[in-house]
């Protein structure tokens, strides 16, 4: 087991206060963001208050990074509520059982197992534009269902799709006071975000409101109110599930960890860059598992890295870990002696910090930002897969809108893993021209002054050669060696990462056809692997005799040498 507190190594007491303002401040965040994450889950409020405090701490006995806050995220909730509302029977003390074992499950049985078993590369198998993709998603399918909240309607469940629809056919029976106290709270936030970004809103709005519906008894003027919540200490151990629960929660609990693990190492590595230290993958995994447990078994729900509440933790100076150990203490001080106060929280300003919260993740900006990556080369050659992150993030995002969260999470994967399939099934395969003066070889279609070798044809394969791209290569260099006056085909193998057997015998057969038709077929530039495969794949005296450049290639061809 790797050392504990890592943050802490070569702690100054002179970080102390910076740390302890910075948890203050990370405690004004988090409290009122757990309450809303708690309900998304589907679970009571005061169970996001429940998952923070060994979150925390166990995340700064083990983690890698120093300034990451782990606690319940909108993301992570979301999927707790639909994995755990497809086990459950409906019943509220089961649904919060399950909803801790769900935690317990991610992180004890997948975080922390694969953190030891060094499977830190499984979070490179979501692509940021795939992750992009569904958090867009799933941040609208939130905000979809915390607006009936927001208007004082019943709404409905469902997907993205049906929550809308069920709003519309109930906004006739809207609350104008709801909405005024939600609209309100929602308006207060978003602005002292904008004009006083280290300013806590949502806890601002949630004193205010219950400032406000205790002083004029909005309860009985039809708003709803949060209502009871447990005082004290949350129960420790074990949820009380059976093995089949347990089983039932698997499953979803590694597209849960998938989430969570991305979105946290994502975090900790921004500001790992900015602070100039490295984090871990693996030991970030130990981190997570070791929260995630402590959440799961202190009754709470599924934990991850928070790049919001991470970011208020470096705006206020914190240098280590331990101002998430501050966080946890005033966290208890919340659970032992102020939730009587978030009784008279209005519903609708739970909502709109629900929806502050996420609706800076519906970033649209970035969406288009990769609808523009895009070449016309690609398009000749790839058609509508010329934006994959583009296809791969928007895949995502209707996943999650029609099928719900887990199935968009893994429609989008799977759009991104197919993408990159068909794309390295199909090459981009140039001819190169000589440009006049230097010589160097370049890109006929992207170089007007290259000019092409008189009966010599140049080709740079730009991508690995292998079972599934041989014939298409194949037939592209055996068009391009029917050219009128053609002798020799040089290919460029510069750009060709690794090639296999399947290609090698392509290439042999290629060699042969072309020699019979007076053609010879000259590779150059091999890369290592390249030249290893080659040489013990038994390829024809003409592959494994390789130019070290074109133009010795291109010499040899005009001198038949």
């Amino acid at each position: 087991m790797p050392g504990l507190f890592p943050s802490l190594r070569g702690y100054r007491w002179q970080w102390l206060g910076r740390d302890a303002l910075a948890g203050a401040t990370v405690w004004a965040v988090l409290v009122p963001e757990a309450l809303a994450y708690a309900t998304i889950a589907g679970v009571s409020p005061v169970v996001g208050l429940y998952a923070a405090p060994a979150a925390l701490i166990l995340y700064a006995v083990l983690g890698s990074s120093r300034h990451l806050v782990v606690g319940p995220m909108a993301a992570t909730a979301a999927l707790s509520a639909a994995i755990v509302g497809d086990a459950a029977d409906g019943s509220g003390a089961h649904f919060a059982a399950l909803t801790a074992a769900l935690a317990v499950t991610v992180g004890g049985l997948a975080a922390l197992l694969a953190g030891l078993l060094r499977l830190g590369f499984l979070a490179s198998f979501i692509s940021e534009p795939v992750l992009k993709g569904f958090i867009v998603g799933l941040a609208l399918t939130i905000v979809a269902g915390q607006l009936p909240k927001l208007f004082g309607v019943e709404g409905g469940s469902g997907d993205f799709f049906e929550k809308i629809w069920a709003l519309a056919g109930d906004l006739g029976a809207t609350s104008g006071l709801t909405v005024l106290v939600g609209a309100g709270s929602l308006v207060l936030i978003l602005v002292l975000r904008r004009t006083a970004p280290f300013v806590p809103g949502s806890l601002i709005a949630v004193a205010l409101g219950i400032a406000v519906a205790a002083a004029f008894d909005l309860e009985s003027h039809g708003v709803a109110v949060v209502g009871d919540i447990d005082t004290g200490l949350p129960s420790f151990g074990f949820p009380d599930v059976s093995l089949d629960d347990l089983g039932g929660l698997a499953a979803g609990s590694v597209g849960v960890l998938l989430v969570a693990f991305a979105e946290g190492l994502g975090a900790a590595k921004n500001y790992a860059v900015r602070g100039h230290y490295e984090v871990d993958a693996d030991r970030e995994l130990i981190g997570l598992g070791a929260a995630g447990l402590g959440a799961g078994l202190s009754s709470g729900m599924v934990v991850n890295g928070s790049l919001s509440k991470t970011a208020v933790n470096w705006s206020a100076g914190a240098r280590t870990q331990l101002s998430g150990v501050f966080v946890a203490p005033l966290t208890v001080l919340t659970l032992l002696f102020l939730t009587g106060l978030f009784e008279k929280l209005p519903e609708a300003v739970l909502a709109a910090v629900v929806i502050a919260a996420v609706v800076e993740l519906v970033d649209l900006a970035s969406l288009a930002a990769l609808h523009r990556v895009f070449t016309r080369r690609l398009g000749q050659d790839y058609g509508v897969a010329a934006r994959p992150d583009f296809l791969a993030a928007v895949a995502a995002l209707l996943g999650v809108l029609v099928f719900d969260t887990l199935p968009g999470l893994f429609i989008g994967i799977g759009a991104s893993l197919l993408l990159l399939l068909y794309r390295s099934s199909r090459p981009v395969v140039s001819e190169l021209g000589q440009l006049p003066g230097n010589g160097h070889f370049t890109a006929l279609d992207r170089h007007r002054d290259s000019r092409r070798i008189p009966g010599v044809v140049v080709l740079r394969v730009e991508g690995g050669i292998y079972f599934a791209n041989a014939e298409r290569i194949r037939s592209t260099v055996g068009k391009a060696a029917g050219r009128d006056g053609a002798t020799a085909v040089v290919i460029d193998a510069e750009t060709v990462p690794f090639i296999d057997v399947s290609a090698v015998r392509m290439l042999d057969q290629l060699a042969g056809e072309l020699k019979a038709r007076g053609v010879r077929l000259l590779p150059a530039r091999d890369v290592g692997q390249v030249r290893d495969v080659l040489s013990t794949a038994d390829a024809g005296a003409e592959l494994r005799h390789v130019h070290p450049t074109v133009r010795e290639a291109v010499d040899a061809a005009r001198t038949g040498t």
